[in-house]
């Protein structure tokens, strides 16, 4: 799978600021994946971390046009635009991330994964947008976790009920402050191609 298909797909397809969460939201795939593997947590049923990322870009690829109203369900559709495919692990992961819209609870680690992180990363770029750099390098983790535990009105719309479900054991088992440090540093790596 050439990963960078999938990026001039969404690219195409998305407005700049679903495109950018996109990104993240790959990133911090990318980053739970490494630590998950890390502490021999993934199991050998779970998708490669290519494909966790492929997920993450693709999540919201059916989040514009025609097909907005019926997110996430033609997530295929949408990528058969770009004459690009995916597996059907990989299209439940994307189903996943929607549970509430989908009715796909999310089972495995990277379904957990993508459920937990979606709605983190906007919280993560507000916290950047109200420093006076607005640089996501100068975030701390401290901040996020402040902002996301003790002011319920900063980045209202996130949905903080999801994230923390990244401490569930039959989740990802990862406590909320471990979970933001890991998507706050994996967002980090990846802040120039997300203006920030």
């Amino acid at each position: 799978m050439d990963k960078q298909l999938y990026i001039d797909a969404i690219q195409k397809q998305l407005e700049p600021n679903i495109f950018h969460h996109s990104l993240a939201v790959a990133a911090c795939l990318s980053g739970i994946y490494e630590y998950l593997a890390s502490q021999n947590q993934l199991g050998e049923e779970e998708l490669k971390k290519e494909e966790w990322e492929i997920a993450g870009l693709i999540h919201d690829i059916d989040y514009s046009g025609v097909w907005k109203e019926e997110h996430p369900h033609k997530t295929r559709e949408a990528l058969e635009k770009y004459g690009l495919t995916i597996s059907d692990p990989i299209f439940r992961m994307v189903q996943a991330h929607a549970a509430v819209h989908s009715g796909v609870e999310p089972k495995s680690k990277g379904e957990w994964a993508i459920y937990c992180s979606d709605s983190l990363t906007g919280l993560i770029t507000a916290v950047a947008y109200v420093i006076p750099s607005r640089k996501l390098a100068d975030v701390k983790v401290s901040s996020v976790v402040k902002r996301f535990l003790k002011e319920p009105k900063f980045a209202a719309g996130t949905r903080r009920d999801e994230v923390a479900k990244c401490s569930l054991p039959e989740g990802l088992a990862m406590p909320i402050e471990k979970f933001i440090e890991i998507c706050l540093v994996s967002m980090q790596g990846i802040a120039p191609q997300l203006g920030l």
